[in-house]
């Protein structure tokens, strides 16, 4: 039986690179994102691309219901969808931090909800990767804290879902990646970029492939026995 997995953020960089790893495992791939177009270029066999605002939580409880009618469960779900605003503290606007929550947090609490009713009742393992990210745990890089703090309430969902749902059989983990090649390259200045980039023990930043490599392994059966981690990927960095 093919297994039906769920990605955010699909038109994204970092989405791009997952949505290809999962079609090349087997995976029928829905494709959550806001941007239609960018969807649209997407299309192969394995993939469908569902435009969705994530920042609605009614949007993604319709879009989970079409999943629920078209295929009768789920067996993965990646929230990859987020970004940084760069306002810094402490002047950043009020909506902002909203936003930021909303983009990051908010939007992936409610497709977990909405994806956990789905997945009762599959065969096997069931798999929740949540896209963290390194800077909330590296306080020497440039990230707002609006933004680390968003990402450290995913990484804390991450571990009460795992704890949760434990002997239902769905594993729930996240991966927190340091600098990696993705159009959020594009908010931060050039020195800064060529300083965080200067940090990374490789001399380069990493691949949107290589941490799609890491969310595949997660899916696949040796993932099974891992759930409630926060899997740091930053070339040995900040070893802590």
């Amino acid at each position: 039986m093919t297994k039906i997995a769920v990605v955010t953020g699909a038109a994204g960089g970092m989405g791009r690179a997952i949505v290809d790893r999962l079609v090349s495992d087997g995976f029928h791939v829905i494709g959550f994102d806001i941007d239609e177009s960018g969807l649209a270029e997407m299309a192969c066999a394995g993939f469908e691309g569902k435009p969705v605002d994530l920042t609605d939580p009614t949007a993604i409880a319709t879009a989970f219901d079409n999943i629920a009618m078209a295929q009768g469960g789920l067996d993965a779900l990646v929230n990859n969808a987020g970004t940084c605003l760069m306002s810094d503290f402490p002047d950043i606007p009020a909506e902002e931090v909203v936003r930021q929550m909303a983009l990051n947090f908010t939007g992936a609490f409610h497709c977990c909800q909405e994806a956990i009713k789905l997945m009762r009742g599959r065969v096997g393992v069931r798999k929740i990767v949540n896209i963290s990210s390194n800077g909330a745990y590296n306080f020497d890089a440039f990230d707002p804290p609006h933004y680390r703090a968003s990402k450290a309430a995913l990484d804390t969902l991450t571990k009460d879902l795992a704890r949760r749902y434990a002997t239902e059989k769905i594993a729930v983990n996240s991966i927190a990646p340091a600098m990696t090649e993705t159009p959020l390259f594009n908010v931060v200045s050039e020195e800064v970029l060529a300083d965080a980039i200067a940090q990374m023990p490789h001399g380069r930043a990493m691949r949107p492939a290589e941490i799609a490599a890491w969310v595949s392994f997660l899916l696949s059966p040796a993932g099974d026995i891992s759930s409630g981690n926060v899997i740091i990927l930053n070339q040995g960095r900040d070893v802590r």
